[in-house]
């Protein structure tokens, strides 16, 4: 009899932990609505080194948390921009400077880190990367 009343309010604290919880995602939660002919912008992740313009490459079906609908703005227009591409649509990005240095400190090591202004991108687009694999691929940078 004790075991029935513990294992029913433990059921009940464990539903109302639960209710509290979905409530709180709810607030959060949008629900997202495109159609056929809505712009959308999909969030990719960016690759470093070669890059290649496949479209086979990307899958043509996403989760639709991974696009935001796109709102017209001016300011969205990029300059054009020649990038000389291979036979196979791919190009080799190189670093054109390091424009900064900091240190990430861990729990147990420190990690040296370079801000690098990368060929084809500009100064807000610049990437903080390892110093040690940049001083390994790319030594002319810091001669």
């Amino acid at each position: 009899m004790i075991l029935m009343r513990r294992s029913k309010w433990s059921r009940d604290r464990l539903k109302t932990a639960q209710s509290r919880q979905k409530s709180y995602a709810d607030v959060r939660r949008k629900d997202l609505e495109f159609q056929v002919s809505d712009w959308v912008f999909l969030k990719l992740f960016p690759w470093k080194g070669v890059v290649h313009f496949e479209l086979s490459r990307i899958h043509n079906v996403f989760h639709v948390s991974m696009l935001r609908k796109y709102i017209a703005d001016p300011s969205h227009v990029l300059q054009e921009q020649s990038i000389s591409l291979q036979k196979d649509f791919s190009y080799e990005e190189e670093p054109v400077q390091i424009l900064n240095r900091k240190e990430q400190v861990l729990r147990n090591k420190t990690i040296p880190l370079v801000k690098v202004l990368w060929t084809s991108h500009q100064v807000e687009e610049a990437t903080w990367e390892s110093e040690e694999q940049m001083r390994q691929q790319y030594p002319y940078l810091f001669v």
